[in-house]
């Protein structure tokens, strides 16, 4: 059984996963954790919170049509703070490349935890087909060893936390699909949205 596979089967012992992109409206939460990762000024007017799954297909289309848009729009102008929480989704190949790739993202660190993120998205297609090179590329690509990254995939107390934070997402926030948007505490349709529907969700958040 390889490493990949063991981080796998640990993450399946307790999260209950959610749906890529399916499920009713659910709460969601903008008070920030010390587990959130996040861009932007933590003191902007607007605060979008984004649950979402590297393994998730629509995730990561967002994440290529939108997301750059956005980012320039809005993060890098200081006007939203953008927070970004871990689910897992799916089943298969899309829950095998979010587990390992959130546990990759922690281990990089915060300041290249989206340089990972942003890999995984970009190359997910390719992940499902071959999960551990794939992701053993994204690893050496932020400077990790092959060793640190087998360690890292494997670091139970890691997954433990992954899982905590992902039950957290889904029983007290009660977000059940992928990508789910909550802007200054109210959540959006879950589902992929257009940069203009996300801009008429900030103005009527205020901004």
């Amino acid at each position: 059984m390889s490493q990949i596979r063991l981080a796998l089967v640990s993450a399946l012992m307790v999260v209950s996963l959610a749906a890529c992109s399916k499920g009713g409206a659910g709460g969601g939460g903008a008070a920030l954790t010390k587990d959130d990762m996040d861009l932007g000024n933590p003191n902007a007017k607007v605060t979008v919170v984004e649950y979402a799954s590297v393994g998730c297909p629509i995730c990561a289309k967002w994440q290529k049509e939108v997301f750059p848009a956005f980012k320039t729009k809005y993060i890098d102008s200081n006007q939203v703070h953008y927070v970004f929480r871990e689910m897992l989704v799916g089943g298969g190949a899309e829950v095998q490349v979010a587990a390992s790739g959130f546990l990759l993202a922690r281990c990089a660190g915060k300041d290249k935890y989206f340089n990972v993120t942003d890999a995984i998205f970009n190359d997910q297609q390719q992940a499902f087909e071959a999960p551990r090179d794939t992701l053993l590329d994204v690893a050496k690509s932020v400077g990790m060893t092959e060793d640190q990254f087998n360690k890292c995939i494997t670091d139970e107390k890691a997954i433990q936390a992954l899982n905590d934070r992902v039950d957290h997402h889904n029983k007290d926030d009660k977000v059940n699909s992928t990508p789910t948007f909550v802007i200054n505490g109210k959540q959006m349709e879950p589902g992929y949205h257009s940069l203009d529907e996300i801009d008429a969700a900030i103005k009527a958040a205020g901004a």
